[in-house]
């Protein structure tokens, strides 16, 4: 079905890998259609749990596929918006998954690489991969990919590095919190199969909640208005079956259904 993707699956977890080695998985217009594809099937199946994003062969994205930027320099400007619009929804697709989703990053993620390391819900990179938001020496911005290193570095990190375009290193990703873990490539993916592992563990309806509860809390005032709202998600939630089941089963001693 896919051309540029490979998809994989686990038990309940399903790995999203880009196929394009050849070219350190850059992105051109063919592999952000079925990234996008991808993800919005995954997120419709039942049967997964957690889904996880990597890359084949060395890197995990150099971003931009220089033949695709190439093209897109002799676009017109309608031509321009709307390839860029089709970049911008795949990534609100991945971060908008109702599902943990896990960045597995190893090599170079660069640009967009950088991108869709932010744009997954938690990062596990491995000792020799190398981030940076490049646009800037392209004469171009990280506008789509903002909203999500934004959401994970914070503004004053994002000044310097949108506008130093400045090599990021693993260990300095994982102290701006780009990435959560920083791991020997050789245990890279035993890594991530523990973190799939952990998230497997929850209720798979408590887990979308709690990816809305963030997306509806963060960055509002501690006021009345907010004190409400978390009260009333919270009596939602707790009137669910899930919820019942999961309080009933560690009150019993036994596993939770979704175990």
């Amino acid at each position: 079905m896919y051309q540029t993707l490979e998809i994989e699956r686990a038990g309940k977890v399903a790995t999203i890998w880009m196929n394009r080695p050849a070219v350190f998985n850059a992105f051109d217009e063919q592999l952000i259609a079925e990234l996008t594809a991808a993800c919005t099937e995954l997120d419709a199946d039942p049967g997964v749990r957690i889904v996880v994003l990597g890359g084949r062969g060395k890197h995990f994205s150099a971003g931009a596929d220089l033949n695709w930027m190439k093209r897109a320099a002799g676009f017109t400007h309608v031509q321009n918006v709307e390839d860029a619009r089709k970049f911008a929804a795949m990534l609100r697709t991945l971060a908008g998954m109702s599902k943990p989703t896990i960045a597995r990053v190893q090599g170079a993620a660069l640009g967009g690489g950088t991108g869709l390391t932010a744009a997954c819900d938690m990062a596990v990179a491995s000792s020799d991969a190398v981030f940076s938001t490049s646009e800037v020496k392209f004469g171009i911005i990280p506008s789509a990919i903002s909203p999500y290193v934004l959401r994970a570095i914070g503004p004053r990190h994002a000044l310097r590095y949108f506008q130093s375009a400045e090599r990021i290193t693993a260990q300095r990703a994982l102290t701006i919190g780009l990435v959560g873990e920083v791991v020997e490539l050789s245990t890279l993916d035993a890594c991530v199969g523990q973190l799939a592992e952990a998230l497997l563990q929850g209720g798979p309806q408590a887990q979308k909640a709690a990816k809305d509860l963030i997306a509806a809390v963060n960055g509002k005032p501690i006021d009345a208005a907010i004190s409400e709202e978390t009260a009333q998600r919270i009596a939602r939630q707790r009137a669910t079956e899930e919820a019942k089941d999961g309080i009933a089963a560690f009150l019993d001693k036994r596993p939770p259904s979704w175990l």
